[in-house]
């Protein structure tokens, strides 16, 4: 068998392909986002600009992997929480789509229409079952909020012969990231057994020094370790706990950042002091989503780019899990 073509919807700036690139996979995304696009075009990733709904698999027949990472905007907890809101009537419709109907005109009914992209990566996956090539291997992830939706696609999906890793939300931090942020991942394999990856390295919790935990795993990464601040800094964040800005939370340099998010410029950086330092630039920010150091980062609003990327660590260690090393797929794909 050839290697896996991966085609990723709503790719944004790259940070699954960035991963596929590397593991020696081909990747083509599709994007609507102008600036997005023009991050890709800088770095070389091939891609197709448009909405996600208006194409198929017939758009794409050699592709043999389906990955996405749907908007998040809704679902987030710094978001306007319509997804949230929605997540039973997001259900209802992925049990509609399991038994065959086409709910792409009920979607009017959600308080904001990004909230139904979440059920996109289901109707490709379902046209491509129809149509007789389904996808050997999908690959999703979000924020945890939308857990609930991928354990439906769990079920939908195992109905029509796959293999699906029981989703679950993984932390970045385990896997050599120097940031926490949580993802609700699911893989599915069409003819062998799904698994999530394992971590490599310790979970972070605050006052438990990095080289406490697991033996078998490495410490988590802190920011001091990627960044080139020679200077001990304190990072506040620009919102706490739930959103809460009276809340608002501290970490060192010695540990792993907050998950970036498109406001990451308005964290403040100091001193131990208090003496005000510059804060993270838009590359600093890409380097904390363990994007190379010299990623093109091109177009406009490029911290919201890098906010919301999948961190490519991350995303290289669910494709490696999920399909293995491009030289091994044949393989495993007749296991």
């Amino acid at each position: 068998m050839p290697r896996p073509e991966i085609v990723d919807l709503f790719a944004g700036p790259g940070g699954l392909d960035v991963a596929a690139r590397e593991l020696g996979y081909e990747a083509t995304g599709i994007e609507f986002d102008q600036d997005a696009c023009d991050t890709r075009d800088a770095a070389g990733l091939l891609t197709l600009q448009g909405d996600v709904r208006d194409f198929g698999p017939h758009k794409f027949p050699n592709a043999t992997v389906l990955a996405g990472g749907p908007p998040c905007q809704t679902f987030t907890v710094a978001g306007t929480g319509a997804g949230r809101r929605a997540l039973d009537e997001v259900i209802g419709f992925v049990r509609r789509m399991a038994r065959g109907e086409d709910v792409r005109s009920k979607l009017a009914v959600l308080d904001d229409d990004r909230t139904g992209l979440v059920l996109e990566p289901l109707r490709w996956a379902l046209e491509a079952l129809r149509d007789g090539r389904p996808y050997e291997a999908i690959v999703l992830e979000q924020v945890p909020a939308v857990l609930p939706v991928w354990q439906e696609y769990a079920k939908v999906l195992s109905a029509e012969g796959y293999w699906v890793a029981e989703p679950k939300v993984l932390h970045t931090e385990q896997f050599g990231v120097p940031q926490t942020r949580r993802r609700a991942i699911l893989v599915a394999r069409r003819s062998s057994i799904a698994e999530l990856p394992k971590p490599t390295h310790r979970i972070y919790r605050k006052g438990v020094p990095r080289d406490h935990g697991d033996p078998t795993l490495a410490p988590w990464v802190p920011m001091s370790e990627v960044l080139d601040r020679t200077t001990p800094f304190d990072v506040v964040s620009n919102y706490g706990t739930g959103g809460d800005p009276k809340t608002r939370g501290r970490r060192s340099s010695d540990e792993p950042a907050f998950t970036v998010t498109g406001k990451v410029s308005r964290n403040r950086v100091v001193r131990r002091d208090g003496t005000e330092l510059p804060r993270f630039s838009d590359a600093e920010a890409g380097v904390l989503q363990t994007f190379p150091r010299d990623y093109p980062w091109s177009g406009r609003a490029i911290a919201q780019q890098i906010g919301n990327a999948i961190p490519p660590l991350l995303g290289k260690a669910v494709l490696k899990a999920a399909l293995g090393p491009a030289e091994e797929y044949a393989a495993g794909s007749e296991v």
